[in-house]
């Protein structure tokens, strides 16, 4: 190694030390002048010498290239969300379901929720390699880039390992007034709050725009088996990550008791504005990694965690008006229009008031002075009337007898709160309809939003689901502010959609009753669109979890002329109406994962969690998140843990993932 080597591997050394006790211990061990020095010199010489720019040089956290776009990343691990608790009484019973599941010795660790974005970060050999957002759960977006930009985040890992770790991107209070005040002198309009900051600078394609906002991070968990790297618990494993150099909060309390809980909760939600960022909440998770497996999960969150959301902030406007918007559904809401008013971070001028009985019970009147806050500090919604308030002048509401958009005579079915528009040609029915279809979770057609469905219905290029697979790049140029790249990639992403499998299609119609979970259910026991529209009342309720709403919603939907058009129009444009993965008849009978319960644990390295569930699904295997008495075989990986330690105890049958892979390639 020459001197110059050296002298580069110096100042990265010395650089990444100042840099670590600066954005991660706060404790600055050099000043600015001679940090910037410092790095003028490593700039200068890597100018003259690319060969000696590592991977992991401070000089590399924001590149030059601005990005073309964010490529899909789909997380080895799902980011569950988490469910809610809003009061103590919650609390309280969700420490009851914790115990009644796994006995009364129960410690629990409490952090704070960082209002911010969810992020999954990816070291190999200890080098920071890709960062992504939540997406999803299943799937997110490669943001890696603009991560590199923050200087908490680090580069090299104190140890050379590979690990996967979750957190939250933030924006610090004085960064956010900050970057609002500069954007006033420029004339764009001010962040909402710092959540949508920090996002919005996340999803930058200047990762030098990023870099500018002074974002932070706090890391919470490590993704997949949190015992896989030797800890027991989950406040053990936020040690070990504080080891590893990278940041978490350090406001966490491990608590024995719910009483302990609830007083760390009542003492954050009365100091939480002393903080230099925002908090929404507070985190509850059961610490035992043990007690975690044990408890396991439902389909969108852990059983062992749950967010405590601080009270929504109550504030008091006039109410001017109450407008109706028809749903895709034909549900006529009720909205009410208000004095704009400053709450829980973001100026509100509209807020929900659910249905006619809603406002009849609570009596409110335009005109009345009414307390409002938002439901979970986003939706906003009317709690009441002052009623002392009153002037005399208010006006008592009513709701319409016809449509307010297409005046078709308005209905309300029986056992039902909210009247509807059964019109299938409502205007406003038919743009919130195209606005699902197209959504990530339906057909996924990216570049087509809210914005676009208004101009292309606007200008009658689109009136139904069909008519988008007839556009063309020369329509879409007439519509406001489409560019020739942009057209060109929205008609790619149109016939991308047609390859979809049956699911996406089924649960893009938006049939009422009928979410993702029915239409992978339904997609699966029938094969194709036309098995499902020929199958009787009986077939229906046959499968398990379709009851008899699911079932009249599916003939209602069917029966209808204008649909059974829609969907011959899909066909004659060659969007797929097949189920893409292996339907409820081509399951087996017999074979290795015929009715059994599996559990994945470790790193699998040849295929992701996802395909490995996928594929023993499909061969009759039911995949489940913990290891039990009734669990029948266990796949472990690499660094697999406690879940490999039990599946040993009970004397369950174990498999590494190349007996895996050798099974598969058999039986498919």
């Amino acid at each position: 190694m020459n001197e110059l080597e050296k002298r580069v591997q110096e100042l990265n050394q010395l650089l990444t030390e100042y840099g670590r006790a600066y954005y991660v211990l706060d404790k600055p061990v050099a000043t600015d002048a001679e940090y910037d020095k410092l790095m003028q010199e490593l700039l200068a010489i890597e100018a003259d010498n690319p060969d000696l720019i590592y991977p992991d040089s401070p000089t590399q956290r924001v590149g030059g290239t601005v990005l073309e776009g964010f490529t899909k990343v789909e997380h080895d691990y799902p980011m569950l969300s988490l469910s809610n608790v809003f009061n103590e009484e919650d609390i309280r019973e969700f420490d009851r379901r914790v115990k009644e599941a796994v006995g009364e010795k129960v410690s629990y660790i409490c952090e704070l929720k960082i209002d911010g974005l969810a992020v999954s970060l990816k070291y190999e050999n200890g080098r920071f390699v890709q960062g992504s957002t939540r997406g999803d759960g299943t799937v997110g977006e490669d943001i890696t880039a603009n991560l590199k930009t923050i200087r908490s985040i680090p580069l090299k890992l104190s140890e050379a390992i590979k690990i996967e770790v979750r957190g939250e991107a933030y924006m610090p209070k004085k960064s956010f007034v900050r970057l609002n005040e500069a954007r006033d002198e420029a004339g764009d309009e001010p962040f909402a709050n710092p959540r949508n900051a920090a996002a919005g600078s996340l999803r930058q394609l200047d990762p030098k725009i990023a870099g500018s906002r002074n974002l932070a991070v706090f890391l919470y968990g490590i993704g997949g088996d949190g015992e896989a790297y030797g800890q027991a618990t989950h406040s053990e494993a936020l040690d070990y990550l504080d080891k590893l150099d990278l940041v978490t909060n350090h406001e966490r309390k491990r608590c024995k008791s719910i009483e302990d809980v609830i007083e760390y909760v009542n003492s954050w939600g009365a100091k939480r504005s002393d903080l230099d960022y925002e908090i929404d909440g507070i985190v509850i998770k059961v610490d035992s990694f043990e007690d975690q497996e044990q408890l396991g999960y439902t389909a969108k969150s852990p059983r062992w965690a749950t967010a405590y959301k601080f009270p929504a902030e109550e504030v008091v406007t006039k109410l001017l008006d109450i407008e109706l918007s028809v749903g895709r559904t034909g549900t006529v809401t009720p909205t009410a229009i208000l004095d704009p008013v400053r709450v829980a971070g973001t100026t509100v001028g509209r807020a929900s008031l659910h249905n006619e009985d809603l406002i009849h019970e609570k009596d409110v009147r335009i005109g009345d002075y009414v307390t409002i806050r938002k439901a979970g500090d986003i939706i906003p919604e009317v709690i009441g009337p002052l009623v002392d308030k009153r002037t005399g002048d208010e006006e008592p509401f009513d709701m319409p007898e016809n449509c307010p958009v297409c005046d078709s005579e308005l209905v309300r079915i029986e056992g039902e709160v909210a009247l509807r528009c059964v019109n299938p040609q409502c205007p406003a029915q038919l743009k919130e309809a195209l606005i699902h279809f197209v959504s990530r979770n339906a057909m996924n057609i990216e570049g087509i939003g809210e914005r676009v469905v208004d101009q292309l219905y606007t200008a009658e290029l689109v009136k139904d689901f069909s008519d988008l697979y007839g556009l063309t790049e020369e329509q879409l140029l007439q519509l406001e502010r489409m560019g020739e790249k942009s057209a060109s990639n929205l008609i790619a992403a149109i016939a991308a959609s047609k390859e979809n499998s049956l699911e996406k299609l089924l649960f893009g119609f938006g049939i009422r009753h009928v979410g993702e979970k029915a239409a992978t259910l339904l997609s699966r026991e029938f094969g194709s669109l036309d098995g499902l529209m020929a199958a009787e009342p009986e077939q229906l309720l046959a499968i398990h979890e379709i009851g008899e709403k699911v079932t009249d919603a599916i003939e209602t939907y069917f029966s209808n002329e204008d649909v059974v058009e829609v969907i011959q129009k899909l066909k004659d444009y060659g969007v797929n109406m097949d189920y893409k993965g292996r339907t409820q008849q081509e399951i087996p009978d017999e074979g290795p994962f015929v009715g059994k319960k599996v559990v994945l644990t470790g790193k699998l390295s040849i295929l992701t969690r996802g395909e490995a569930k996928e594929k023993i699904e499909a061969l009759g295997g039911e995949v489940s998140g913990s290891v039990s008495k009734k669990t029948d075989l266990v796949i472990a990986g690499e660094d697999a843990g406690s879940k490999l330690a039990k599946a040993e105890e009970l004397g369950i049958d174990v498999w590494d993932e190349a007996k895996l892979i050798d099974v598969l390639e058999v039986k498919e």
